[in-house]
């Protein structure tokens, strides 16, 4: 039976991982061994985020008053919170392709800016683009219109040189 400190202990990390998330998504944990869960927490500290199981009661504690409280009544049965520090997308891919590729557990929810992500919205937060694809996308499309004017630059220079290059060898000849 864990201690009264321990309890005390629990919330106080998980506060300090809520003062620090950008999302936060609920997972069934249901079936998974704790090589499993230390998999798919590590691969989600490798993108910026974690994983952390918790009894609902002091989950529920540690979210009153943070961005996370509407996830107050989501907390039932065996779930567990996945955080994204860096990134607000991140976390769900991963849980997502975990899931897939695992064919345990679920996603139940999350928390983004104040608000209540259903399941649904969850997953389809894993299908939006990551940060670095919209910055190279976004990168792509400004550097379009630079490229199509070097490139007609160019087109334009080489056919002066060509026509150059045709009037010297007419006057040669």
């Amino acid at each position: 039976m864990a201690t009264k400190q321990f309890k005390e202990d629990k919330i106080v990390a998980l506060k300090e991982k809520l003062k620090k998330a950008q999302v936060a998504i609920l997972t069934e944990y249901k079936g998974y061994s704790v090589d499993e869960i230390q998999r798919l927490r590590r691969s989600l500290q490798k993108d910026g985020g974690d994983y952390m199981v918790t009894k609902n009661t002091l989950a529920k504690i540690a979210v009153k008053g943070t961005e996370f409280e509407v996830l107050t009544d989501a907390f039932k049965g065996p779930v567990a919170m996945a955080f994204g520090f860096e990134d607000q997308v991140s976390p769900a891919k991963v849980l997502a392709k975990f899931i897939k590729e695992s064919q345990k557990g679920a996603i139940v929810g999350g928390a983004l800016d104040g608000k209540l992500l259903s399941a649904q919205d969850a997953e389809a937060l894993a299908k939006l683009p990551s940060k670095e694809e919209l910055y190279s996308k976004m990168l792509g499309c400004i550097n379009s219109p630079a490229s199509g004017i070097v490139g007609s630059v160019n087109a334009v220079m080489a056919s002066l040189t060509r026509a150059v290059a045709a009037v010297r060898d007419q006057k040669a000849a």
